[in-house]
């Protein structure tokens, strides 16, 4: 292992999964070389996604270990979740290259050499020290691992895209790390973000937060808000590989998160870094990992959402806030933070959860990555209360695919969209209106629909605590200042023109027959009196313009007014 200068972490809060923060970087005085003698050496080509694991093991990104897991290890992880030295580990590294001219190279490679990996370029990545060779049993790591073995679970598929059939395990040596292009700029590693948080910022805590597919919404931002009242610092890690094309490109998604925090967050306590690492589709498994990702970084907390690293219905929505049920805090040794699902209440008119609200969801729009991604294919710009403006301007552009096809439709159909984000629609009239005769079945929807709720949102979602505000300030206001004037004037005339019909109706009583001579023509004694008693009680329940004096009597002093300033003479 390679050393550096070395962070003294016996005085930080946190520490390094399993104790050591591993540095497998080749140095630079002796580089040039290792460099040389990898093209002496026997060598396989890797894909960029291998390469991207290979710079997390290097870099300490994925401590204690330094480089592809053995067969012990491999099967531990597969089975148990741990190393086979029993620390916490909940998906295996492994190397198993495909193609025909790798799998000639590993049949006569023996534990003890080295080989050259080289990537796309024809140049070298890294030297793996083979200390393993073993057999790769897809259908063994598929279901052991996702819990399936169908090809239509994403990691399933990539293991038969990706993988051969031999397993290399060993310590690998970093010789060239990949130019990560517009996210360079922001990179960190491990060895950065200790020094950032623990000697430079003096940092107590960090929380630490990774997202993957979509750009930064306002679920999100409730999350960070939170734990910010908590801890020092949060540090926001955006994936910055696609895993599936129909995502918001990762360049887009990382200055969504730029442009957000530019604004409204606290700058000298938020850290934005870029997380290249390839998706493995894991699950509950995966959030696992980011966990102990966030640990390498440093940080002490880790921010766990609804359905963090979720695969569709493959898993239950909340599979990654269970999984931890099974390790102790002591032997991951991060303070897990678990959320529940955020939307926005209009009667509440916050960001909550269902552990914070009592309201349901005819008051509730909620919050949902794919359906904001439908959105922005339709052209349409989700309510302010989902994503702010400023994450919509990098997304609109980043959004794969743009635009519907020929039929009107994107990836979903619009039912899914509707149901997703604004439930109330299928069974409201409005957004905290009254109940629909018969609720509206998704499938019958169109974009057309998706239009009219979203702008129900758009227009009505301050309405409804605004409404209740104004009903409350209205009897509450003793200074009339702050109540409309219009609204009094409203009110005295209304009254005094029901007064008006109430004085004729008395008039008209009194010159009532008792019976009608034509009653289509006339009304009785008995007709007049309804209408007159229905009058008053109009009046009645009409609301009073309250004025000065109806607030004098709610207002008194038991001491004179210069003993609450504190003179007691």
């Amino acid at each position: 292992m390679y050393t550096e200068s070395k962070l003294p972490f016996e005085t930080y809060p946190q520490q390094p999964h399993g104790g050591v923060l591993v540095n497998q970087v080749v140095p630079d005085h002796l580089r040039q070389a290792e460099i040389e003698r990898a093209a002496t050496l026997p060598s396989i080509r890797v894909d960029l996604e291998a390469v991207i694991t290979i710079e997390m093991i290097a870099t300490g990104v994925l401590s204690p270990n330094t480089g592809f897991m053995n067969e012990a290890d491999y099967l531990s992880v597969l089975k148990d979740g741990r190393l086979a030295n029993g620390v916490v580990w909940p998906v295996p590294l492994s190397f198993a290259p495909t193609g025909e001219q790798n799998e000639a190279v590993i049949k006569t490679l023996k534990e003890g050499d080295d080989v050259a990996l080289l990537g796309v370029d024809n140049e070298p990545v890294a030297i793996l020290s083979v200390e393993d060779i073993f057999p790769y049993d897809k259908e063994h790591r598929a279901q052991s691992l996702f819990g399936t073995t169908d090809r239509k679970h994403p990691g399933v598929d990539s293991i038969h895209r990706r993988m051969g059939n031999t397993a290399l395990g060993g310590t690998l040596h970093l010789l060239n790390r990949v130019d990560w292009g517009p996210f360079e700029k922001l990179r960190q590693e491990p060895k950065d973000t200790w020094r950032t948080f623990y000697e430079e910022k003096k940092f107590g805590s960090v929380a630490g937060f990774i997202t993957g597919a979509n750009p930064l919404h306002r679920g999100h931002e409730y999350i960070h808000r939170n734990a910010l009242e908590e801890v020092d610092g949060l540090f926001l890690q955006p994936l910055v590989e696609m895993a599936k094309r129909e995502y918001v490109r990762h360049e887009y998604r990382m200055l969504a998160y730029r442009n957000v925090l530019d604004t409204y967050y606290a700058k000298d306590r938020s850290i934005l870094s870029p997380l290249r690492v390839t998706y493995i589709f894991a699950g509950p498994r995966e959030t696992v990992l980011h966990a102990l990702i966030m640990k390498n970084y440093g940080c002490t907390h880790a921010l766990i959402g609804r359905d963090h690293a979720g695969i569709g219905s493959f898993y239950d929505k909340y599979a990654s806030h269970s999984i931890f049920d099974q390790f102790t805090p002591e032997e991951l040794g991060i303070n897990i933070r678990l959320f529940h699902e955020v939307f926005y209440c209009t009667r509440c008119a916050a960001h909550a959860t269902e552990q914070t609200c009592p309201h349901d969801e005819s008051v509730r729009v909620n919050i949902s990555g794919t359906a904001i991604r439908e959105m922005l294919r339709h052209g349409i710009m989700p309510p302010k209360e989902v994503v702010r403006p400023e994450s919509a301007l990098a997304a609109v552009q980043g959004v794969q695919p743009k635009g519907v096809d020929e039929e009107g439709t994107a990836t979903l159909p619009v039912g899914k969209v509707v149901k997703s984000m604004y439930p109330f629609y299928l069974t409201h009239t409005g957004l905290g209106g009254h109940k629909r005769a018969e609720p509206l079945a998704p499938e019958s929807l169109d974009v057309r629909d998706l239009e009219l709720a979203t702008r129900e949102v758009r227009e009505h979602a301050t309405d409804i605590y605004s409404d209740v505000f104004a009903e409350y300030s209205a009897l509450l206001d003793h200074n009339r200042a702050l109540q409309p004037k219009w609204v009094e004037d409203t009110r005295n005339t209304l009254r005094s023109q029901q007064q008006r019909i109430i004085a004729d109706l008395e008039e008209k009583l009194a010159q009532a027959p008792e019976a009608a001579s034509d009653e289509f023509m006339y009304q009785d004694k008995a007709e007049v009196e309804r209408e007159l008693t229905l009058a008053k009680k109009l009046l009645e329940d009409m609301p009073k313009a309250l004025t000065a004096d109806d607030f004098a009597e709610r207002t008194w002093n038991v001491l004179p007014y210069k003993r609450y300033r504190g003179d007691d003479s």
